[in-house]
């Protein structure tokens, strides 16, 4: 199992980095380190819809005995010429507008009578209704300290400072930072493009009628999904029947869009087991797959090679759909981590934990990878060890590992985890 994905990864490569405008590089893996130009904020501003003072006028003051300022004008967000606040004085000031000169604080508006004349403000009118309030006096009821609700200039970020580092995933927070400083495109990984698509004549779109014999195609839906869940794009071809040159000639129109193939289903020994029979047939010039069985449950047939003129790498996955997932998450994803220049052990999280039932049976020489419920330190197995349970596996959000060398599991003793959330 080792070897097979050591060969898997030793032969997958990183996609070549492009530059590509904020919102397309969301899920991109970031290939710069980026640096800040400016500080974060760029200049003080305010914190509150208030009142810029200078904290002297307001020393001592309260409801029964208030300061009055007399009021020299407003400062919005985005202002540019701004009122200089003396002796006495205040500015009305909104939330991120910058701190107008001689203001050492600002005071909230529920600190004040608003301007009103009255008790305390629970807010101010809007300033095309009440263009009066820029203007008069306004009363305040609390002291307040230098520099209280006012955000300082590179309070968050200085300039120079290291923003991002390369090998960041960009999410929404990421991309936010970015358009705080700036900058409209990166340079990224691109997501993997990976093509899905599973085989089989017995395989049925999901919503059509079902004859006898026939199953709903759920690997290709399960494994997209997947796919998509490992930070890759996803894209899914309908059902191939049995028929190897038919499955040779698709996987051979799929190349043009994909980063990585993932076909699902025959690859084992039955007379209709085409993917074998098929990728077998791909001449020397066309790539090589070779095909393994690995000691491992579920997921013991595997192949993976390198097809087409680019040599894009194929993963053949058996077609019980549990086997499948397992297999997906023991090798494709750590496929689609290297290709986005990720590290490819760094996907899920393995813990240890208890398992107060036990498992009863596990065959030795193979390493088990069973269905659990994971929680609090402790994990308990989902369904029986069949490849087919798909219900189970919607149920479960761990696999429990057995080692190779264990033939059962004692209840009450620690297990390998692989969290699934």
């Amino acid at each position: 199992m080792a070897d097979h994905l050591d060969d898997i990864v030793r032969h997958v490569r990183p996609i070549e980095p492009i530059e590509l405008q904020l919102l397309d590089a969301q899920g991109c893996v970031l290939v710069e380190d980026v640096t800040v130009p400016t500080a974060l904020p760029p200049f003080d501003n305010s914190s509150m819809d208030g009142y810029a003072i200078r904290t002297a006028d307001v020393s001592g003051a309260c409801e029964e005995y208030p300061a009055v300022l007399t009021v020299i004008g407003d400062v919005a967000a985005g202002s540019g010429a701004l009122p200089t606040v003396g002796p006495g004085e205040a500015a009305r000031i909104m939330t991120g507008a910058p701190i107008p000169p001689g203001a050492e604080a600002v005071v909230p508006v529920e600190w004040t009578d608003g301007g009103t004349g009255g008790g305390p403000a629970a807010g101010m009118r809007a300033a095309a209704h009440a263009p009066e309030g820029a203007s008069g006096e306004v009363r305040v009821h609390r002291p307040a300290e230098v520099g209280a609700h006012i955000r300082a200039q590179g309070s968050d970020v200085t300039a120079g400072e290291l923003a991002l580092a390369a090998g960041t995933v960009l999410g929404p927070a990421q991309i936010g930072l970015l358009a705080a400083l700036g900058r409209g495109s990166v340079r990224v990984r691109p997501r993997p493009r990976v093509v899905v698509l599973s085989t089989g004549s017995e395989l049925v779109h999901p919503g059509e009628e079902l004859a006898h014999g026939q199953i709903y195609d759920s690997n290709s839906f399960m494994l997209v999904a997947a796919a998509r869940d490992a930070g890759a794009i996803g894209y899914r071809v309908g059902a191939v029947a049995d028929d190897a040159e038919t499955l040779r000639s698709t996987i051979e129109d799929q190349l043009i869009r994909a980063d990585l193939v993932v076909t699902s289903g025959g690859v084992s020994v039955g007379a209709y087991d085409v993917v074998k029979e098929a990728l077998s047939g791909f001449e020397a010039e066309q790539g090589r797959v070779e095909f393994r069985k690995l000691a491992m449950q579920p997921g013991k047939p595997q192949g993976f090679g390198r097809v087409g003129p680019d040599r894009t790498p194929l993963l053949a996955l058996p077609g019980n759909p549990v086997s499948s997932y397992v297999s997906f998450e023991l090798f494709v994803r750590p496929a689609i981590r290297v290709l986005m220049g990720l590290d490819p052990a760094a996907g899920r999280e393995t813990v240890r934990a208890v398992c107060p039932d036990g498992i009863a049976s596990s065959p030795k020489g193979s390493r088990q990878f069973l269905r659990g419920r994971y929680a609090d330190g402790a994990v308990t197995p989902v369904g029986g060890a069949s490849s087919h349970l798909v219900k189970a596996l919607a149920h479960a959000n761990s696999l429990i590992v057995v080692d190779e060398d264990s033939a059962s599991v004692e209840p009450g003793a620690e297990v390998e985890v692989v969290l699934l959330d």
